[in-house]
């Protein structure tokens, strides 16, 4: 049997920015992404804790140390500059290695999106 557990989360970031004529995606500070062990275009789930949205969509790297979390295209209807996210990914794997399994998470500043 094959489940999908967590494999990364990262609570409680700011949105920095909406882009609607983006093609889609969120732009996540690369040394969020290193952290978390969240590769370019990986699925990348999102909880709006200001508005309870939850949405799918895929990562791209943003400037390393700039805290950036920018939301493109479609999925910036659904933020606003400021709403504090959870972003979370998953993975598949069998039963006996998700009993063993450590997912990175991270709390980053809430102030500005880094790692202290």
């Amino acid at each position: 049997m094959q489940i999908h557990v967590v494999k990364s989360k990262i609570h409680r970031v700011k949105v920095t920015g909406a882009d609607l004529n983006y093609i889609g995606s969120i732009t996540i500070d690369e040394d969020l992404m290193d952290a978390a062990n969240i590769v370019e275009g990986e699925k990348v789930q999102i909880v709006n804790n200001n508005n309870g949205e939850r949405l799918e969509t895929y990562a791209i790297p943003g400037p390393r140390n700039s805290g950036e979390i920018c939301l493109n295209g479609a999925a910036a209807r659904k933020v606003a500059k400021g709403d504090v996210l959870i972003l979370i990914t998953y993975a598949i794997m069998d039963i006996d290695e998700a009993k063993n399994f450590k997912p990175a998470i991270l709390f980053p500043n809430e102030e500005n999106n880094l790692l202290e």
